[in-house]
């Protein structure tokens, strides 16, 4: 096929620049951020006047990145099956909720300190939840609502109301779909579905896929047309951020135990993981660290279930995760240069179960208590060093036990830190080492082992990637 003829509205040079590039690779965009050298006294140690030589994000890019948290919402006809995955055979009389209230999901992610929520329209087993023209498997065939319910409907209005970003995951494998395996009618097929849901319900603003495609060797084999999918997306949402193993904008973080790779970095090389889907070790490598000298701009997102698995099941309510167990979670993901999506599964009533929301909110609580009582900000004394090595030295307004340091870099100007540490002198002039890692990116959490109180910080930022970065510090006190 042409590049002048390929479908979705991106050629496949367009596609491949979607893989290779990064929104700002133009020198004239770099050179649009160039600014000259300050070193300030402050918490931040800020960058000197060179211009953008690596990889940074996208303003939608940045944008999924602030949110921090989002939730993800499996429901569908497994909730009423107790099955995770469905084989497509289900009546849709079986959806048949009591009590759907969307607007109790949307309340309960905003209340935990999410900012965004992602919704199953469509799983495995091709059930779609809203009244889809392409298929008679959804719920416009389900006695709910009389056969003129949407969930998708009600679910972007509720997170709208709520203030919340919306996303949408629209399965690629049907196990439904009589055209799936006749990979060009199935993918005229699923286009159509995402047409639907990228023009009907406004604003999205995280479209996800995976490369699920579980028929086996002597089932139906799909060949998806992932440079049209993609190239839909941009044309139909270009604000969105397209999420799966490959990206294009953000990367599956290879797991789903809530664990990103330490190091993280949110650059990649696109010739290793070029298509979802794709297995081996060095792909798993590439999700979960990413690669300090990629040429991609694509972060990682860490999903995870609140339960053992993704669908609601009533024999799970006794096996949700502690607070403890999430914020161990919250650490090894956005503590890592990530985003978390917890998934919290609607129950048979259409609501979010009562032990999961107590459970969020005693998340939100167990936050607030660790990172409620900040330092003012302290005024580091920077200097650079041999070798280009930094070092920043402050004294802490009194002595005072520290339990969480958290460092950033202004990721505005790409990621740089490949190894710091963190030392404490507690008043003998002895300098203990408090924390040492590689990566730090949008968000590094480290926590601190207990030294005593600590009157001076030393931070040495011992190796970069290429220039010298903006690094923000803050620290959190350990209880008394």
């Amino acid at each position: 096929m042409s590049d002048e003829h390929a479908p979705g509205g991106v050629t496949r040079r367009d596609f491949a620049a979607m893989l290779a590039g990064s929104a700002f690779a133009a020198a004239g965009a770099r050179a649009a951020f160039a600014r000259t050298a300050d070193w300030p006294a402050g918490s931040e140690l800020s960058r000197g006047a060179l211009p953008f030589a690596r990889p940074h994000p996208t303003p939608s890019q940045l944008a999924w990145q602030r949110d921090e948290f989002a939730i993800f919402l499996h429901f569908g006809v497994n909730t009423f099956t107790d099955r995770e995955w469905g084989d497509g055979k289900e009546d849709p009389v079986i959806f048949n909720l009591t009590a759907l209230d969307a607007r109790q999901w949307a309340r309960t992610a905003r209340e935990a300190g999410a900012r965004s929520v992602i919704l199953t329209a469509k799983h495995h087993d091709g059930f779609c939840l809203w009244p889809t023209k392409t298929t008679s498997h959804s719920v416009a065939s389900s006695p709910w609502r009389g056969g003129k319910g949407d969930v998708v409907r009600e679910f972007v209005d509720a997170a709208r109301a709520e203030k919340l970003r919306v996303g949408l995951y629209c399965s690629p494998w049907d196990r439904n779909a009589a055209v799936y395996g006749d990979s060009p009618k199935y993918n005229d097929f699923y286009i159509a579905q995402l047409t639907e849901l990228l023009t009907q319900y406004g604003e999205i603003a995280e479209v996800w896929f995976d490369g699920a495609n579980g028929e086996g060797p002597n089932g139906r084999k799909q060949l998806y047309d992932w440079p049209r999918i993609w190239g839909t997306v941009r044309r139909l949402q270009p604000s969105a951020v397209i999420f799966s193993d490959a990206g294009p904008d953000i990367r599956w973080i290879g797991n789903e135990s809530g664990s990103a790779g330490d190091p993280n970095w949110s650059t990649v090389d696109p010739s290793i993981v070029t298509a979802p889907g794709v297995d081996g070790p060095e792909i798993i490598r590439s999700l979960q660290h990413g690669d300090r000298e990629g040429t991609v701009w694509r972060p990682g997102e860490t999903d995870v279930s609140i339960r053992p698995g993704w669908f609601y099941h009533a024999a799970d309510d006794a096996k949700v995760k502690s607070v403890d167990a999430l914020v161990r979670i919250w650490f090894s993901s956005v503590g890592r240069n990530s985003k978390l999506l917890l998934n919290v599964p609607p129950n048979r009533e259409g609501r979010l179960a009562d032990v999961d929301v107590k459970r969020l909110l005693e998340f939100k609580e167990a936050r607030d208590h660790l990172f409620a009582h900040e330092l003012p900000r302290l005024g580091f004394g920077w200097k650079i060093g041999p070798g280009r090595r930094i070092e920043g030295m402050a004294a802490l307004p009194q002595p005072t036990a520290i339990g969480v340091i958290r460092l950033s870099e202004r990721i505005q100007e790409g990621q740089q830190v490949a190894k710091y540490r963190v030392e404490g002198d507690t008043g003998d002039g002895v300098w203990r080492l408090l924390t040492r890692g590689e990566t730090i990116g949008y968000c590094k959490l480290d926590r601190v082992p207990p030294v005593g109180r600590v009157a001076r910080l030393r931070i040495t930022v011992d190796e970069f990637a290429e220039t010298i970065a903006s690094i923000g510090v803050r620290i959190f006190p350990a209880d008394s």
